[in-house]
């Protein structure tokens, strides 16, 4: 991520299963996602075989409400995999854009692949949160880790966290991951993005399964560093991930958002801006509200606060009250210290 502002968050484009098959889906999607202000385009690197076994058996047969029920675990996996003939070409691609080009491996071939392919950092999804040799592993290879939590409570977090940390990698992203396709927004559960920075040592972020741009804004609001959404060319191409993906303009939308947001969060600093210091004119100031001759009293009535703001600061109004003026003074002129008799 050093590519970035350290200080903007890092938003990931998820390819995912969304190239209908075709490299160049997949090409266009990458150029695709340039074009939206995505910083990255990630990857998925697997087969059915290393994922998963070809199996008929009633373990390997998707069911509980999904949106995959009925389809067996390989099929799905074959169909939805990234071909790895095709990385080389994506990776190229994506360093043509200027985008950062990454993966998720999903067992070690992956990641000896993908190291050949020079990536510069690991995303660990979020099932795979307790495949604790494949994490270390990753983590060995000494790139920033990404790690989701869709299906992980705190001894499964901490225990991915310790893996890495033991493999000598501290560079760790933990993002929140509600593991619902698509996840309503009353899951989000956003305040736990800081519970992790806190009880982890983390840097924090979203993937995000929502269908709008309120979960990652209010993310960034909240400290995320890293923002992950599915994004596919258009829904038409169908497979797995497209009822949760966002296309070209909703993903552009959120990009904008999530830019506009960090801009409103700005910086600690009570310097005030050319704006503020002009608005100064609108403030209140001690004006002389009728003629008052020299000698003469000031009181509550020749004497207000008001708009603008070019004369003595209203703070001085007590001090001055039953001081005698010495020049004649007329209606709006401004009270000035050299107006007074102290």
């Amino acid at each position: 991520m050093n590519n970035m502002n350290k200080d903007s968050v890092f938003i990931i484009a998820e390819l995912s299963a969304n190239h209908g098959g075709k490299i160049e889906t997949a090409i266009e999607t990458i150029k695709a996602a340039k074009k939206t202000g995505a910083n990255a385009i990630k990857l998925q690197t697997y087969t059915g075989d290393t994922i998963t076994l070809n199996s008929d058996k009633k373990d390997f047969v998707i069911s509980g409400g999904t949106i995959w029920d009925g389809k067996r675990l390989y099929e799905l996996y074959e169909k939805a995999a990234l071909p790895w003939e095709w990385h080389a070409e994506l990776f190229k691609v994506a360093k043509d854009e200027g985008l950062v080009c990454f993966s998720s491996p999903f067992d070690k071939t992956a990641v000896d692949f993908l190291e050949d392919l020079q990536t510069p950092m690991y995303k660990i999804a979020s099932f795979e949160i307790t495949d604790i040799p494949l994490i270390e592993y990753t983590a060995s290879k000494g790139k920033p880790m990404i790690i989701s939590t869709g299906i992980a409570g705190y001894d499964d977090i901490k225990l991915a966290v310790d893996t890495c940390r033991k493999a000598g990698n501290n560079d760790i992203t933990i993002l929140k991951c509600t593991s619902s396709y698509p996840a309503p927004v009353d899951e989000a559960n956003l305040v736990m993005m800081q519970q992790y920075a806190k009880d982890f040592d983390v840097k924090i972020g979203l993937s995000d399964h929502t269908l709008g741009t309120t979960v990652p804004v209010v993310a960034t609001a909240m400290g995320a560093k890293v923002i992950e959404k599915h994004f596919i060319l258009e829904r038409s191409i169908g497979g797995p991930d497209a009822s949760f993906s966002l296309d070209k303009e909703q993903f552009t939308t959120m990009v904008k958002a999530v830019r506009e947001a960090e801009k409103a969060l700005g910086k600690v600093s009570y310097n005030l801006t050319e704006k503020q210091k002009s608005g100064k004119q609108f403030s209140r100031s001690l004006y002389v509200a009728e003629d008052i001759k020299a000698g003469e009293t000031i009181t509550e009535k020749n004497v207000r606060s008001v708009r603008p703001g070019y004369g003595m600061h209203p703070k001085h109004f007590k001090r001055i009250l039953g001081k005698t003026v010495r020049k004649n003074l007329s209606k709006g002129d401004r009270i000035q210290e050299d107006h007074i008799i102290i």
